[in-house]
């Protein structure tokens, strides 16, 4: 096993997660902007002009899908928090590092899962 020895991830390889972590950031920061968007322009699908007998209906669906939409940002936002975590976490040095057992966290978990702070083994005994 390759990081059987290692405390930590070296600086370079901390500087390649660092760079997936903020591609992901950048990705996610849009689509958070055009839910709340979304959310500002209820009427940007059309549905103004469609005659009062759907009114209701429409009315109870508006409200669920806003409430979709309130739910997704609210995940996006902290997914946000918890990558902007692990780039303090990678500035700090401790990035990848399992807050269970202390160990590294396979890359191939980082790279899946970029602000992981569990090694798998550590997530299964949670459960």
């Amino acid at each position: 096993m390759e990081n059987s020895n290692k405390t930590r991830y070296s600086d370079s390889e901390l500087q390649e997660f660092k760079e997936l972590i903020q591609d992901k950031l950048r990705s996610s920061k849009e689509e958070l902007n055009s839910l709340t968007t979304s959310l500002s322009n209820p009427n940007a699908n059309g549905t103004e002009d469609t005659s009062g007998a759907y009114k209701t209906l429409e009315d109870g669906s508006a409200t669920m899908e806003k409430e979709q939409i309130n739910q997704l940002a609210a995940r996006q936002k902290k997914f946000i928090d918890n990558l902007e975590n692990a780039l303090v976490r990678i500035e700090n040095k401790t990035y990848g590092i399992c807050r269970e057992t202390g160990k590294l966290i396979p890359k191939e978990r980082l790279r899946a899962v970029p602000h992981a702070t569990l090694s798998m083994e550590a997530k299964l005994k949670q459960s």
